[in-house]
């Protein structure tokens, strides 16, 4: 029988002819009831209203009543979703319509009729409607799909426990109870909240705290948790997150920005945990209205433009209208996928996006891409980054990124680009490898040529930390490994690091640019630095294994040019905030501090002339003072990040 119920209601002649069919049920009901009423007037004997009379009452009252539904759209509402409002409207749009009834019937006294029949079939008819409606709610809900044809496939459903009893909660248990097609059953809610524990919520029970949830859950079927407490302080969505983790739970995320929404479809919108929901801090937001002044109607030239920073730069830079966006790569595959990706973004904006493809070794190339475009503005962030590859390559390091650097610099000083920035990293800090040292030289570049009296270019560096899930990180390292069944290998284990999101780094990027008015260096606040070894152990327990049993962690050993610990600035004590509190800049060195790059690019390339990778470290040490290759930072330093 349900089963026959079910084809019938899912039928596609119910489908096409919905609306008729509910405009026909309504009808239906208002008739049997008017003929009920007359006929217990008839019984009762009451002759105060002929028939004639009596119909014409009923007809003028059921003209206005449909008015009054259709100008609302009661006839297009989908009934097994109903809420409470849908039944207020049907409930309003009649008592409006019997308002409306009585006062045209009393002004125009077109009749006389008995204000108890009307009122009766006007309620009654009102009743039977959302009597009608709730009981197709009701089966639709419990039983439209819990009888499936014996020929289909079933699907086993997941058993869920929702964290958060409130209004995010509560929705989203009511999206999952009334979708027929849902894959989850529902457990229980957790919420800290003292009182509603115990309690009954949309018929799902509230069984504990946050803090209790693992003894609880340990024992139970849950499969799947879903966070649904927007709100919820990113450091106790760690600590849920590391539970599931222990608990092998898979974690979704209601996103924050939902309950902002109307209309926001909860249960298609939760997401998987990422890795930076572990980054132990809220994503930092900065002005992007600064951003917008900024960049907006300028000419842009964004060198490694197909990196993973390059590309999230020129993402953000397309959405804030700038005149020309050209995209400087040498490999050509990243800069075509990333065209075509902003061309869509794109595709009722007048931005024009442009390929380039080039090395930054290339001088007479770069000057080609000048004369033709005369930027405003240079982001540059292509350069070698790899530390461990760069230790037995320094040669190429030397050339890519310091000499590289110099090309695009100089020849932006030459046909006087108003802003060149300078992508840096903070191994740039005392840095004890060849590629630190040469981000580090990059940075005594920008001083040194604003210096210079002809300078019509303001050269800013950006230094910022690692980079989650770029290319090359530990990430997606870590992730490949665990997907191979381990081990996963980590340097050492009290290794540290400062972490950021892709769009972070971009963000801070723009940002500062917009901020820098003279030759600076911006810090972004990280917070606090991250234990790789935590790190790998909670991608281990968030990909569903247990570290150690299921996928061992191997300790390897550092490799040539790391650092124990990271550091953000070169001196704690010369650094201040800018108006945004979450950037800092380093103070400027004095004019005695400022290289001689003339010099320095003379002991460079009589290096380079030898073909010895040691004597282009020596070389290296000599033009970069506190670059100390045996340093390996083995005691944590007291980072500006405590103190502020």
């Amino acid at each position: 029988m349900k089963r026959t119920l079910n084809k019938i209601f899912s039928s596609p002649f119910i489908s096409r002819n919905r609306r008729a069919l509910v405009i026909l049920a309504d009808i239906c009901i208002y008739i049997l009831i008017s003929a009920a009423v007359y006929l217990y007037l008839i019984l009762s004997h009451d002759m105060s209203c002929e028939f004639n009379i009596f119909a014409f009452n009923v007809m003028m009252f059921g003209i206005f009543c449909f008015i009054l539904h259709l100008s609302v759209g009661n006839q297009k509402k989908l009934w097994r979703y109903a809420g409470a409002r849908e039944y207020l409207d049907i409930f309003l749009s009649d008592v409006i319509a019997f308002i409306i009834y009585l006062l045209v019937m009393r002004v125009f006294l077109w009749t006389k009729s008995s204000p108890f029949a009307m009122a009766a079939v006007a309620s009654c008819s009102l009743v039977a409607k959302l009597v009608m409606r709730f009981v197709y709610r009701i089966y639709r809900q419990s039983f439209s799909g819990t009888t499936a044809d014996p020929n289909e496939k079933t699907h086993e459903k997941r058993v869920v426990a929702i964290v958060g009893a409130g209004n995010a909660g509560v929705t989203l248990v009511e999206e999952l109870r009334r979708n027929e097609n849902s894959p989850y059953d529902i457990w229980g809610l957790i919420d800290d909240d003292t009182e509603k524990i115990g309690k009954n919520i949309q018929g799902i029970d509230v069984k504990c705290s946050i803090s209790d949830m693992a003894d609880n859950i340990k024992n139970s079927n849950v499969q799947e948790v879903i966070l649904a407490i927007p709100s919820l302080p990113v450091e106790r969505r760690r600590e849920i997150a590391l539970i599931c983790a222990g608990l092998r739970c898979k974690l979704r995320i209601l996103p924050d920005t939902l309950m902002a929404m109307e209309n926001a479809n909860f249960s298609a919108s939760v997401r998987d945990v990422q890795v930076e929901d572990l980054l132990g801090r809220t994503v930092i937001k900065l002005d992007q209205n600064v951003t917008g002044k900024f960049v907006t109607g300028k000419t842009i030239v964004v060198t490694g433009g197909g990196g993973s920073i390059g590309s999230e730069l020129c993402r953000q830079l397309a959405s804030h209208n700038p005149k020309k966006l050209i995209i400087f790569d040498i490999f050509e595959n990243n800069a075509y996928d990333l065209k075509n990706e902003l061309l869509r973004l794109l595709k009722n904006s007048d931005v024009e996006v442009e390929i380039e493809i080039g090395s930054v070794r290339d001088k007479e190339r770069i000057e080609q891409l000048f004369e033709k475009y005369h930027p405003d503005i240079v982001f540059h962030a292509a350069a070698h980054k790899h530390v461990p590859l760069m230790e037995h390559n320094p040669a190429e390091a030397v050339k890519n990124n310091i000499f590289g650097t110099y090309n695009f610099m100089s020849t932006a000083l030459k046909y006087r680009c108003p802003k060149f920035v300078m992508i840096s990293t903070d191994k740039a800090v005392n840095p004890t490898s060849v590629m630190g040292a040469t981000k580090r030289y990059c940075e005594y570049m920008t001083f040194a040529l604003a210096k210079r009296p002809d300078c019509h270019t303001e050269f800013v560096s950006v230094r910022f930390g690692n980079v989650l899930a770029s290319s090359g990180s530990v990430i997606p390292l870590f992730q490949r490994q665990i997907e191979l069944g381990g081990p996963v290998t980590i340097t050492d284990k009290r290794m540290t690091r400062y972490f950021m999101t892709i769009p972070e780094a971009a963000s801070l990027v723009l940002t500062a640019s917009a901020m820098a008015h003279q030759t600076e260096i911006y810090v972004l606040h990280m917070g606090k630095a991250m234990k790789i070894l935590d790190l790998a152990e909670n991608l281990i327990r968030l990909s569903g294994f247990e570290p150690y049993k299921d996928i061992e962690i191997k300790e390897i050993g550092m490799r040539p040019g790391e650092k124990l610990y990271e550091e953000p600035l070169i001196d704690e004590d010369i650094h201040f905030k800018t108006a945004n509190d979450k950037i800092y800049v380093e103070k400027q060195p004095d004019d005695s501090e400022v290289r001689d790059i003339d010099a320095d690019f003379a002991v460079l390339n009589d290096a380079l002339r030898t073909g010895k990778d040691e004597e282009v470290v020596k070389a290296l040490k000599k033009v970069v003072p506190d670059f100390d290759r045996d340093n390996a930072r083995n005691s944590e330093p007291e980072t500006f990040y405590h103190q502020n």
